[in-house]
């Protein structure tokens, strides 16, 4: 069996990676360089605090391969289990936290349920005063997505994955309903190369909807633009303080290593799809002013003092209910994108039910059907509410 897999991100290397475990013959291509797009510019959050089941089920699934991964892949991916903290302030998001915590823990993660004092005991400089209920989780963390990059890439290309960069797909070729074949051209060719698969996987994140329409499909993944400040923080975010969401606002930030800090969010009702071939990727100066301003506003480690030393833009595949479509979308076509944000951390377990629909039509690892695109048209979406 043949696949071609479009997107070189942490997703595609991860369905290549399963699917040469299982035996098929794979051609990753990548327009630009591997890890080059939102992976690059991802947090590097691995969190188990989800709303819905079946993300709680993709995280559980994913830590088994993140927390094993130095054994598994030989590359040390700086794994650090701080935890998350979530922090409500309406009892309305308190008693969601109570359901999505009962929910979480029945499926197998740590979280629990803090009182506001309760959560300052993890993150000692947090003002409890605005908060009425919080949740924690300490085998959350982040890790280092270009190491993991690097491992997945290394241990695909080990099992015999032919990755080729700076080639995209130009056109893919149907034979009735199934897709039977592409064409790829590296930057440099003067012309497109046919390449005959049994499958094609889409994991092209913010350009999977690109990728849909040359199969005549519509795939509901937008392109978002979303934004993260590297700062100073005064005084000093100590490195145990875990990834902390203030979840109403949709501000969070997280300690670096030697001092600095991650700052986040996004605040504008306005967020209209980007062009992700010309997009502005630096940071906005406002934007990043803002960003610590509400971190400031509940805690003491944003105080005047504060640098914003540098920052950058990235962008998330939105779905409209912050869900990833995951299924084989026609024949001989797979889509594993619109993350809407958490592609790094679910992608060992999507790349592994990517695989299995390729070679099986079905996967066990986990219940993937709510994540079928048909879902929006029978208005059966699901709802997380725990973005950020």
């Amino acid at each position: 069996m043949d696949a071609l897999v479009v997107g070189g991100g942490i997703i595609g290397l991860a369905a290549a990676h399963s699917l040469a475990d299982r035996g098929v013959d794979v051609t990753l291509v990548e327009k630009g360089s591997l890890g080059n797009a939102s992976t690059a510019r991802s947090a590097g959050g691995i969190r188990s605090q989800f709303s819905t089941r079946v993300n709680v089920e993709l995280s559980l699934a994913s830590k088994a391969v993140w927390n094993s991964f130095k054994q598994r892949f030989g590359v040390d991916i700086g794994l650090r289990k701080n935890g998350y903290l979530f922090l409500a302030r309406t009892d309305e998001t308190a008693e969601r936290f109570r359901e999505n915590v009962d929910m979480q823990r029945e499926l197998g993660a740590e979280s629990e349920l803090l009182t506001p004092a309760e959560a300052t005991e993890h993150c000692p400089g947090l003002d409890p005063d605005p908060f009425v209920a919080a949740t924690y989780n300490p085998d959350d963390g982040i890790a280092d997505p270009n190491l993991a990059v690097q491992g997945y890439a290394e241990a695909a290309r080990e099992r015999g994955v032919d990755i080729r960069t700076k080639t995209a797909v130009t056109a893919l070729h149907r034979e009735g309903d199934r897709v039977v074949g592409a064409d790829i051209r590296a930057v440099g060719a003067d012309e497109a190369e046919r390449h005959e698969v049994d499958c094609v996987v889409n994991a092209a994140g913010a350009w999977a909807a690109a990728i849909g329409e040359m199969t005549g499909v519509g795939l509901p993944i937008a392109p978002r633009r979303r934004q993260i400040a590297v700062v100073d923080p005064s005084p000093p975010v100590p490195e145990s303080v875990p990834l902390t969401i203030d979840l109403e606002t949709g501000s969070y930030f997280r300690p670096e290593r030697d001092g600095v800090a991650l700052v986040g969010g996004h605040f504008d009702e306005d967020d209209p799809d980007r062009d992700p071939d010309a997009y502005d990727e630096g940071m906005d100066v406002e934007w990043a002013a803002r960003a610590v301003e509400h971190a400031a506003a509940y805690t003491e480690y944003f105080g005047l003092n504060t640098r914003i030393k540098r920052g950058w833009a990235g962008l998330y595949a939105v779905t409209p209910d912050h869900h990833p479509v995951v299924e084989e979308t026609v024949p001989g076509f797979v889509t594993v994108a619109g993350f809407s944000g958490h592609g790094f951390q679910h992608a060992p377990a999507s790349g592994r039910i990517a695989a299995d629909l390729v070679v099986d039509g079905e996967t066990d690892l986990l219940d993937a059907s709510p994540l079928s695109a048909d879902r929006f048209e029978r208005g059966e979406t699901l709802t997380e509410r725990s973005v950020a």
